[in-house]
């Protein structure tokens, strides 16, 4: 028989010493936990805190669940009493006594702008972002939802769009986002950058959604995506569209509701005429923002269209406008005009101006004097050649516009009289094939031209105004490391310009209307890098001067002037802009007692108006009747200036300055106040002074500001 086990007995009771324990399992049975000690282990794993399994992971951990709504009293975004914070609106200061009555889940919060973008914002822009939230809440002007930003170039009116679109797609007074859905119509060359700049200031806290290219199908599939998008988290909230595809495409984006739209360079919309307008004033969208840096470009009945856009009917119709603020206003404008006309002109503007600021803001580029370098602007009146003087007066003989014009009538070949005119002021070779084929104005002309010529090689020579820039870009070559802007309305004017380049081994990029808009972008940020060669940048000022940023270069040379003042002044603020470190000369060249001048002169006449209106100049002179503007097709030969003879100028005696401009007068001043120059010895542009005698006559300059006010 099996032996027992040591210490078994019979009955099979286990002895164990109550003094040591046994060293081994002293049965077969397995040993099992007590369940309670095995409940306070897993207790225990469970009570530490959970812990991101990243190293040195300092972000939120997520307690809330998913799904569950935030319990408690609701509060703002951001937070509204923080250093730098800018607070959009401010929730009504209750008593003790109302806080017990009001329901808590109705009460309003403030609203507040992300820090993010309220840290880069500059005072002005804070401001502007205040008034465009206070527009399109309708709390400015009860009704209505819309207005016009129309501060100048380089304000940063782009960064303003996008911070009140940020913060209306965020948030709202409820608690909740204003808007589900914005979208920023602009210039086809400017959608790119429209997209680049909400990547920049926003760093993907957003996906836009950019349409610039694509077949009708493929843009019709991405809009009706974006309009079917719905809820508190839209994946693209934002869509932006160039003014030709938003016009093709209408119909998509006319079935929903957009809650914010944008037009850059609203200007476009001038004409309540033409379709975009049209397209754009049936979308279902009550809140409208038109962005534009020039709101007047040739008359009030289109600064009435853009009001109407954003908010119609705070100026009535068409119509009762015209009747009852354009015809006095304009009438009082007149140098012609008695002074009762002249009074009820400055009534009727006005009672137009109260109206309108309430939905205009506008500020002038002297807010950027404390972050910019000092720009010089210089009117450069140049005297034409020999050659281009008988051509000239050839043409004037032969061509008839002039009794067309003071009939007040402009037919077809009246303009491209002035076309021809405007050509030959730049360089004769752009109208030698005119010439050859002995068009209406240019018969017997061919012979005027030095024998052997052709139009292969170009001869700065024959042009005065060619001949100016050339020493202009010599000059700026040898004694400096500057860049330069070279801009022209013809594109025939740019071919000339790289003729030039190539013969003084220049180099060069060219932007025309011919170049896509991904091209565009590339060449732009190339040519602003200090360590790129290319000395010359030409801008075909049609091709959009508009938007374009060109810091790397800081000096200007406008060849030609446009009839639109707006024009010019887009493509002048493409290097005075936020950014520049450099003194900036800017250089306009007319081409002495010819068309040049008077279409010069008709700008400070559009410009006059432009700014009674926008800036409130009241003081603006009223240099030149309607009557005066018509005689284009003059060549005054005896003159150092024509514009400056226009002027009647106080403070010159014989042609030459002998007291100086007013204090305070700057760019903006009118050209009365500006410095003028009968000869080279007071101008202070080393550069101009080196060119003056290749072909300058008379020059006016004046400053953005006073130079110890530079840069802070």
């Amino acid at each position: 028989k099996r032996q027992k086990a040591a210490g078994e007995t019979e009955s099979g009771e286990c002895y164990r010493s109550p003094f040591r324990k046994p060293l081994a399992q002293l049965t077969n049975r397995p040993h099992c936990l007590d369940s309670s000690q095995h409940e306070a282990f897993i207790r225990s794993i469970l009570s530490k805190p959970f812990r991101v399994p990243i190293p040195n992971y300092k972000g939120p951990l997520g307690l809330r669940s998913l799904g569950v709504k935030r319990a408690g009293v609701r509060g703002p975004l951001h937070d509204p009493f923080e250093e730098g914070a800018l607070v959009l609106y401010e929730p009504p200061v209750l008593s003790a006594h109302e806080q017990l009555k009001i329901d808590k889940d109705k009460a309003p919060v403030h609203v507040v702008v992300d820090p993010v973008l309220s840290r880069v914002l500059r005072p002005h822009q804070r401001e502007g972002v205040k008034f465009l939230w206070e527009c399109v809440t309708s709390r400015r002007i009860p009704g209505s939802h819309g207005c016009i930003m129309a501060d100048e170039m380089g304000l940063g009116k782009t960064l303003q769009c996008i911070t009140l679109m940020w913060t209306l797609l965020r948030q709202s007074p409820d608690c909740k986002p204003e808007i589900e859905k914005a979208m920023v119509v602009s210039p086809s060359s400017l959608v790119r950058n429209w997209y680049n700049e909400v990547e920049k200031w926003l760093g993907g806290r957003i996906q836009p959604l950019a349409i610039d290219g694509g077949s009708k199908d493929e843009i019709d599939r991405k809009l009706v995506g974006f309009m079917n998008q719905r809820g508190l988290r839209v994946p693209s909230p934002i869509l932006i569209i160039s003014y030709e595809t938003f016009r093709l495409h209408a119909e998509v984006l006319q079935k929903g509701s957009v809650g914010l739209v944008i037009c850059d360079e609203g200007h476009r919309l001038k004409n309540s005429e033409n379709q975009t307008y049209q397209a754009l004033n049936s979308l279902n969208t009550p809140r409208r923002v038109l962005i534009s840096g020039t709101p007047i470009q040739n008359d009030l009945l289109e600064y009435f269209s853009l009001v109407h856009f954003v908010n119609s009917g705070i100026l009535g119709t068409a119509q009762e406008f015209k009747r009852h603020f354009e015809m006095p206003i304009l009438k009082g404008r007149d140098a012609d005009a008695s002074e009762a006309e002249r009074h009820k002109g400055e009534e009727r503007l006005k009672e137009l101006i109260s109206i309108v600021n309430r939905c205009l803001i506008r500020r002038t580029s002297d807010i950027l004097s404390k972050y910019l370098p000092v720009k010089i602007e210089q009117v450069v009146c140049c005297r034409l050649t020999p050659l281009q003087t008988e051509l000239y007066k050839n043409f004037l003989k032969q061509a008839k516009p002039v009794e067309e014009l003071k009939e007040g009538k402009i037919s077809v070949s009246s303009l491209s009289s002035i076309t021809s005119l405007k050509k030959l002021c730049n360089h004769p070779a752009l109208i030698y094939d005119k010439c050859v084929e002995e068009e209406e104005g240019f018969m017997g002309a061919l012979g005027l031209f030095p024998s052997g010529y052709s139009t292969k090689s170009l001869e700065p020579q024959l042009s005065g105004k060619m001949l100016v820039l050339d020493y202009i870009l010599a000059v700026t070559k040898s004694t400096s490391n500057d860049k330069v802007v070279l801009v022209s309305n013809y594109t025939q004017t740019l071919d000339l310009f790289e003729k030039l380049c190539r013969n003084r081994r220049y180099l060069y990029v060219r932007l025309d209307g011919t170049m896509s808009i991904k091209k565009r972008a590339k060449i732009v940020e190339r040519f602003n890098s200090p360590s790129s060669p290319e000395f010359i940048f030409m801008l075909s000022s049609k091709a959009g001067g508009c938007g374009l940023n060109l810091i790397g270069a800081n000096r200007l040379v406008m060849f030609d002037p446009d009839w639109n003042p707006a024009n010019d002044e887009q493509a002048m603020a493409r290097v005075w802009r936020d950014g520049q470190k450099k003194m900036c000369y800017i250089y306009r060249l007319l081409s002495t007692g010819t068309i040049e001048e008077k279409i010069f002169q008709r700008q400070t006449h559009k410009k006059a108006l432009s700014s009674c209106v926008v800036d409130e100049e009241q003081d603006v002179e009223r240099h030149f009747s309607l009557g005066e503007l018509k005689e284009l097709f003059t060549l005054n030969e005896n003159t150092t200036s024509d514009t400056h003879d226009k002027i009647k100028c106080p403070r010159c005696v014989n042609g030459h300055q002998v007291r100086p401009p007013p204090d305070g007068s700057d760019c903006t001043s009118d050209l009365s106040q500006w410095q003028h120059c009968a000869d080279k010895r007071r101008l202070q542009d080393s550069v101009l002074k080196a060119a003056w005698d290749a072909a300058v006559t008379f020059t006016f300059y004046q400053h953005s500001h006073e130079e110890q006010r530079g840069i802070p």
